[in-house]
């Protein structure tokens, strides 16, 4: 037997392992941490590593915070030191102011956390201004060493709102600026109705385009808060349709025929144009009362001798 046969029988010996069919891992199988082998789920480290960064981050911006604090209050010192040397709000200047109680514009002024004058708050000030009713703008600057300038816009009383038994003063824009009593009204046009100091608007345009009877009007009543009803001094009422564009129309046409056939102070009581189309007028019941004769419309001259022939 040769060595070659000798290994070869040897090798034929050995026995091979069969194939199971199952795979077998060779990876290592990973340790169990230590908060794991204390019985902790997985994953609780980290994210309690992630709410104490979260934590700590929180508290960076607090102290962050508290450390811009410290320029502040150095700057403040530094702005009462201004003002210890004379630098002190000590009287202030109102100008524009007729209607506003000037005790008013003075508590505003003064009501300041500090009279320092580079404390003052001038953006405060001027809103404080703006809640009296008659104010429209404010404008409130320092001027040194020691006074505070207020210049003062009024509101232009423009009617005279009648609602819940009460009488006020209203600007154009429907701004409340005080009451009024019945002795001593204004020569202003009174409105009537809720919300009828929001509509002044629309009433004034609508006069805008009948300036010839503007001086006439005494009052309007805004009715269901869609329509106005207008009155005039000498008693008369024209109710007009509802929709901006028609009683646009409405206005200018009654301006029209009033131009042409004086119906203003004729007797008349009601004029009601609510209905496209159509002029309805109402004159008085009362006993003795009649009806008011109207003018002829003009005379359109002579027809031509030739009339015949021309048609």
């Amino acid at each position: 037997m040769t060595a070659r046969i000798a290994r070869g029988g040897a090798g034929r010996g050995r026995a091979r392992p069969r194939a199971t069919g199952r795979s077998i891992s060779t990876r290592r199988r990973k340790q169990a941490g230590l908060l794991e082998s204390w019985g902790v789920p997985p994953g609780t480290g980290r994210r309690a590593a992630l709410w104490l960064l979260a934590a700590a981050a929180l508290g960076a911006a607090i102290t962050a915070v508290a450390a811009f604090r410290v320029p502040q209050l150095a700057a403040t010192a530094a702005a009462e030191g201004i003002g210890e040397l004379g630098f002190t709000m000590r009287r202030v200047e109102i100008k524009g102011a007729r209607r506003v109680s000037r005790l008013d514009i003075y508590n505003a002024a003064f009501d300041q956390p500090s009279m320092a004058m580079p404390l003052v708050d001038l953006g405060a000030t001027r809103e404080r201004l703006l809640r009296f009713g008659w104010v429209k703008e404010a404008r409130v600057h320092r001027r040194l060493p020691d006074t505070l300038v207020v210049e003062i816009v009024e509101r232009r009383p423009a009617a005279i709102w009648q609602h819940g038994g009460e009488l006020n003063l209203v600007d154009s824009e429907g701004v409340v600026l005080e009451p009024v009593r019945i002795e001593s009204m204004p020569d202003l046009p009174l409105v009537v109705g809720p919300a009828a100091n929001r509509s002044l608007s629309a009433l004034d345009a609508l006069l805008r385009a009948a300036p010839h009877l503007r001086p006439q009007v005494a009052g309007a009543s805004w009715i269901g808060g869609r329509r106005w009803d207008v009155r005039f001094q000498t008693g008369e009422v024209l109710a007009l349709p509802e929709g901006a564009d028609a009683a646009h129309r409405a206005m200018v046409n009654f301006a029209r025929m009033d131009q042409q056939t004086q119906l203003l102070g004729r007797g008349f009581v009601r004029f009601d144009m609510r209905i496209p189309g159509r002029f309805v007028v109402r004159v008085s019941r009362e006993p003795g009362s009649s009806v008011p004769a109207m003018a002829p419309p003009a005379d359109p001259g002579q027809p031509p001798a030739d009339l015949s022939r021309t048609i």
